[in-house]
């Protein structure tokens, strides 16, 4: 398999994952985080967690260690993003050399087995090398614990055209937010940012904003109706060209698709116009994998047993090994200059226990993008393709209203 089938395999997750992920409220998850950790303990599982791993990871377990450090390597090689991973083993655990040669770990530290202590060796990792944006760890240390393995994912890219960013207020909507929004615009006059998706989900509005070092964020607006996770599984659907896209040169005049809308004004200058109103956002989650067990394979994993060592070819010890602890902590902003994002994946293994008078000459299109209700939002890796971060937005940051605090204003008035 080469490194761009395990791109797709680990898209392919992150298709499944937010296809399930409860998204009644604002999220991000980081599916590259997290397929290269599993990757790397599929070899040293049991039969049983083998057959489950390879299922979830979408390649032969033979191949999965390889592929894992092949999309280790990838992320490294990308500028906007910085990766690390991590490996940190109790004095009893007796690592297998064959494992731990296959792990392009950047760090591999001890356990002490004073959790105060250890607790705060992994939170300052995790600060480190997500440049502050997480700040502890996310999952607990238990007197059981023999092993951390942790990947820790950020990205960070400027826009090549920045959005401008007057301060402005956004009135609440019937069918969109039940506030008034910090709105973000640009314009810019190449029509093809903006598409339209033909998806099992119904027609879904796309607009592409491209950064610096290899990063587009790619906005996703479905019907009111459609589910948020199908709306995020199409998008990563057409990365994969699964799904119809026509750009927004090519769709016909009016009420287009989900907050887009096309018509012909005339100009004083021979360009179209793509105009878009995007809400400026933080969001942040805290994820379970074990909460999901059947899509990362960890049915068997994170079961533990006083009889059956779920990791055999990870140790030579006296203790049958589980999964106890798996989590992602992920937070992403998007504002008028960029975008970040950031995560830190972790598993914790334990041992069992203006204008003129005249009429402007030029009929062009003038093309709208308005996304003025809860909508999605992928970072995506040009070159490759792979997605980086996925996420629903449902509480932007709020407006302020530039009429509220002009002087002389008061209730007696």
């Amino acid at each position: 398999m080469s490194g761009a089938e395990a791109v797709r395999a680990a898209n392919a997750m992150g298709e499944r994952w937010v296809g399930q992920a409860d998204l009644r409220r604002g999220t991000v998850l980081m599916p590259a985080g997290v397929w290269p950790l599993l990757g790397l303990l599929a070899p040293a599982g049991s039969t049983a967690v083998q057959g489950e791993l390879a299922q979830a990871l979408g390649v032969p377990v033979a191949a999965a260690a390889e592929r894992a450090g092949e999309l280790l390597g990838l992320l490294r090689s990308i500028p906007a993003v910085r990766s690390a991973l991590g490996v940190w083993s109790d004095d009893r655990l007796r690592l297998r050399p064959e494992w731990l040669a296959s792990v392009p770990a950047d760090l591999a530290g001890r356990l002490t087995g004073d959790r105060e202590r250890d607790r705060a060796l992994l939170d300052a990792w995790a600060v480190e090398r997500t440049d502050g944006a997480i700040e502890e760890m996310p999952i607990q240390l238990t007197p059981d614990s023999r092993l951390v393995l942790a990947a820790a994912l950020t990205v960070r890219t400027e826009w090549i055209k920045p959005f401008r960013d007057y301060g402005a207020f956004g009135e609440p909507r019937a069918d969109g937010w039940d506030r008034a929004v910090h709105y973000l615009t640009r314009a810019t006059p190449l029509l093809d940012r903006a598409a339209l998706l033909e998806t099992p989900v119904g027609p879904v509005t796309e607009l592409q904003v491209l950064g610096y070092r290899d990063i587009t964020v790619h906005l996703l607006l479905g019907e009111p109706e459609a589910a948020p996770g199908g709306v995020l599984a199409a998008g990563i659907g057409a990365l994969a060209q699964r799904h119809r896209r026509t750009p927004a040169d090519r769709l016909p005049f009016g009420d287009a698709g989900p907050g887009l809308s096309i018509e012909a004004v005339r100009r004083f200058v021979p360009e179209d116009v793509l105009f878009a109103a995007v809400p400026k956002f933080t969001v942040g989650a805290d994820h379970d994998l074990r909460a999901r067990r059947a899509l990362f394979g960890l049915e068997t994993l994170a079961t533990p047993s006083e009889t059956e060592d779920r990791l055999p070819g990870l140790h030579d010890g006296a203790w049958p090994l589980f999964v106890d602890s798996a989590r992602q902590a992920a937070t992403a902003s998007f504002g008028a200059r960029g975008f970040r994002a950031a995560s830190v994946t972790a598993m914790g293994i334990a041992g069992a226990g203006a204008g003129g008078s005249r009429r402007p000459p030029y009929l062009r299109r003038f093309v709208q993008v308005d996304f003025g209700r809860p909508f999605g939002f992928l970072a995506v890796h040009r070159l490759s393709g792979l997605v980086l971060a996925a996420g629903w937005v449902t509480d932007p940051d709020p407006g302020e209203d530039p009429w509220a605090a002009l002087p002389g204003d008061s209730e007696e008035d």
